[in-house]
């Protein structure tokens, strides 16, 4: 009896930590993830061979080592295991991987017991030790690593420029364009999926007091900011209105990437009339990106619905629309950037929100659960997706300028 759970539960852990680690070993996203598919190949073969032992140790005990091997395979057994549990338990959703490993973490304990009180002879018995306790500490190291330390390192993070080029009229002196350049750095050591982006410039009427204006204005200019995004300048003669939407469009392709030390450019034209009523043009970017070795994202980002359609849309966006703000929903299946994660935890998809209104625009996303769109996630809970999966979000502006050389050319 005692036999038959002790080769068991080794040639169960073997199975599964070959799967698993084959499936790391090849697809992880990083180095580390590729390390631990590695280690998880050597303690599967290390597993088999001491299953092997095992049956020379009780049976024929033809080797006169056999019996450490059996140590060495069910010590080995019982540490991974152990240590699969810890992760399963603490990021997993499934119940059937905690309960496995539970299962082949006891069974692999009963199993160095019962090698241990067969009285095994141990040649060295203080290298054997040593050995055990530095490749225990090795594989303690790594699995520190890779689910407390890589997790919660420091964050690498692009940068959106915007740069104004010189004003072009129309031939006729009626129109006037503007050249817009968005450059999109990546100076990290790792790429980025762009799940979505938007530009949006707002023109704005300033105009001038005649006099110096009181302190109390300068208090209602303040109040403003508190119930606005837009910041505008406490000014002794200038009355600054909000700004309202003169354009808005994507300026990069959502579901591409920009590899690391990377640059991505590209020129939007923003067109208006010579008789404008604005004083001033403001112009905004922004882009929603996930680290590449946080996550697989599944292509192409496919369309869903629009906030003002027929299709079932949150709540919260339905109070949006009422507010005057309109979107447009993506979504793309996101897959873990490990096998362990990948077979624990539910699916999960990522949502684009592609939002405008006549004071801006904007892009969002999230990540959930399938059916769990529509529910508002708590700070904590949106700093945790936004750590697992390196979400970053980026905005510059306002780049502004005045458009009265531009209009004085009429």
């Amino acid at each position: 009896m005692t036999l038959a759970v002790v080769v068991l539960v080794l040639f169960g852990t073997t199975l599964l930590l070959a799967q698993i680690g084959l499936e790391d070993f090849v697809h992880d996203l990083t180095f580390a993830g590729r390390l631990t598919g590695a280690a998880l190949l050597v303690v599967s073969f290390t597993t088999l061979v001491g299953a092997a032992a095992v049956l020379d140790h009780w049976i024929r005990q033809s080797f006169p080592y056999s019996g450490l091997v059996a140590l060495i395979g069910t010590f080995a057994a019982l540490l991974t295991n152990a240590m699969l549990l810890v992760q399963t338990v603490k990021d997993g959703e499934s119940t059937t991987y905690p309960v496995l490993f539970g299962v082949l973490t006891a069974g692999s304990a009963y199993a160095v017991f019962a090698v241990w009180r067969t009285s095994v002879a141990i040649p060295a018995p203080k290298r054997v030790a040593a050995a055990l306790i530095v490749s225990s500490v090795i594989a303690i190291a790594n699995f520190g690593y890779q689910n407390l330390y890589q997790p919660y390192q420091r964050q690498t993070r692009p940068l959106i420029t915007v740069a104004m080029g010189k004003p072009v009229l129309s031939k006729d002196r009626t129109a006037f364009a503007v050249p817009v350049d968005i450059t999109l750095h990546n100076h990290g050591d790792v790429g980025f999926y762009v799940l979505g982006t938007e530009f949006h410039a707002m023109g704005k009427q300033v105009p001038l007091s005649t006099k110096d204006r009181l302190r109390r204005q300068w208090r209602t200019d303040a109040e403003q900011w508190s119930k606005s995004s837009e910041v505008n300048p406490l000014s002794r003669r200038e009355i600054h209105q909000p700004g309202e939407l003169v354009e808005a469009k994507p300026w990069m392709q959502d579901g591409t990437w920009i590899e690391s030390n990377d640059t991505y450019a590209t020129r939007v034209v923003v067109q208006l009339p010579m008789d404008t009523p604005y004083d001033q043009v403001a112009f905004y970017a922004s882009a929603s990106l996930a680290r590449k070795d946080r996550l697989v994202l599944q292509p192409p980002l496919d369309f869903v619905a629009y906030s003002w359609g027929r299709e079932k849309v949150p709540g919260w966006m339905k109070q949006q629309q009422k507010n005057g703000l309109d979107s447009l929903i993506h979504r793309a299946r996101v897959h873990e950037n490990n096998a362990i994660d990948e077979r624990t935890r539910a699916p999960r998809f990522v949502t684009v929100y592609w939002t405008f209104g006549t004071h801006g625009a904007q892009v969002q996303t999230s990540i959930t659960r399938k059916g769990e769109e529509g529910r508002v996630a708590t700070p904590e809970e949106n700093r945790q997706t936004s750590s697992r999966y390196g979400l970053v979000d980026l905005v510059t502006g306002p780049v502004e300028r005045t458009l009265w050389d531009i209009k004085s050319q009429r």
